[in-house]
């Protein structure tokens, strides 16, 4: 039980459970109904959580509220200050990006409910500055899905678009409710939110299928080289798994379907190749060297789908810190 990891609805179980009931009705209060069903499921669920998980959930939450008090009440440099002395550089960084995260989602929390078709249909014929906008505020999946289907030139303005991006301003939001009218008519703003930037367009790409994020990546090159090789940098791809540290490695083979990890190879470089067979077991890589002989004509789609459900498997671990993917040279690892 030492090493159970909580999922962030399991966390927010945790929280309720151990505020009691009293305390967490006050919370419910401000809860729609939605939440209010997918949270009771999960408190259903929970069971037993050892206590210093819970304690450890206890802080986790206790640092969010107070990063969410001071980006509220001092705005985010201020908080950036404080949380920075609280709590050191790396952790300050990693509060306010969730943080900042959720403030952005709350406002366009109802798009996330709408399917990426009929946000395509709606916003396939905005501006692109429109569309970047809107995409900064969805989940990084559906905006994919959404940045797929645009032609070519409006999506690598997109691209540029929600890159360059820092903040929005309750005015330029208010003429997008304006522009859309009904679809977006709920969306409210009270104050300047940090949406878009290269951190939430990298996470976009990553969800692009390997072809449209070439194709993106060859024409944002030739338009602007240093914001493509900067979105890169801030992406992991299945090429990236040659700079994770071996344990980390080690890790995700265990979740991976062994027919993904055989098809992944047969479009491998040499040293992905080799960073993959030196963190398997003999018996697993006797298994698929023997696999890779007889798996022939294989269509060079399933081989990137393949890749791209062991990026998923990593990008997921990632987010519950079993792992560690360095990007972009940001990342300090002390052993």
């Amino acid at each position: 039980m030492a090493d159970q990891v909580l999922t962030t609805k399991q966390k927010a179980a945790t929280v309720i459970v151990a505020l009691g009931t009293e305390k967490a009705s006050k919370i419910y209060q401000f809860m729609d109904p939605e939440e209010l069903e997918q949270l009771t499921i999960e408190v259903a669920k929970l069971g037993h959580i050892p206590p210093e998980l819970t304690e450890q959930t206890l802080e986790e939450f206790y640092q969010m509220c107070l990063t969410n008090k001071v980006i509220t009440e001092g705005g985010m440099e201020y908080a950036r200050s404080v949380l920075q002395k609280a709590f050191g550089d790396q952790v300050a960084d990693q509060l306010l990006n969730k943080v900042t995260k959720v403030l952005s989602n709350r406002s366009f929390a109802f798009l996330n409910k709408t399917d990426a078709k009929t946000l395509l249909s709606t916003l396939q014929h905005e501006r692109s500055q429109t569309i970047a906008l809107v995409l900064s505020y969805i989940d990084p999946d559906k905006a994919a899905a959404v940045l797929e289907e645009l032609p070519t030139e409006k999506k690598l303005r997109v691209v540029e678009s929600v890159a360059r991006m820092e903040s929005a301003s309750p005015n330029a939001v208010k003429m997008i409710e304006d522009e859309l009218q009904k679809k977006f008519s709920s969306i409210i703003v009270t104050e300047n939110v940090r949406v878009g930037g290269l951190d939430h367009i990298a996470a976009i790409m990553n969800n692009l299928e390997r072809s449209s994020e070439k194709a993106v990546f060859d024409g944002l090159s030739m338009r602007d080289a240093n914001l493509a090789d900067e979105i890169r940098k801030r992406m992991f791809v299945f090429e990236d798994i040659v700079s994770m540290d071996d344990r980390s490695v080690q890790r995700f083979i265990r979740d991976c379907d062994l027919r993904d990890v055989v098809l992944a190879l047969k479009g491998a470089n040499k040293d992905v190749a080799d960073k993959l067979f030196a963190n398997m077991s003999t018996r697993m890589r006797q298994n698929i060297e023997e696999d890779l002989e007889i798996t022939t004509n294989v269509r060079i789609r399933d081989v990137e789908e393949a890749q791209q459900r062991i990026v998923s498997i990593i990008r997921e671990l990632e987010e519950r810190n079993e792992i560690i993917i360095l990007k972009g040279g940001k990342d300090e690892i002390i052993a």
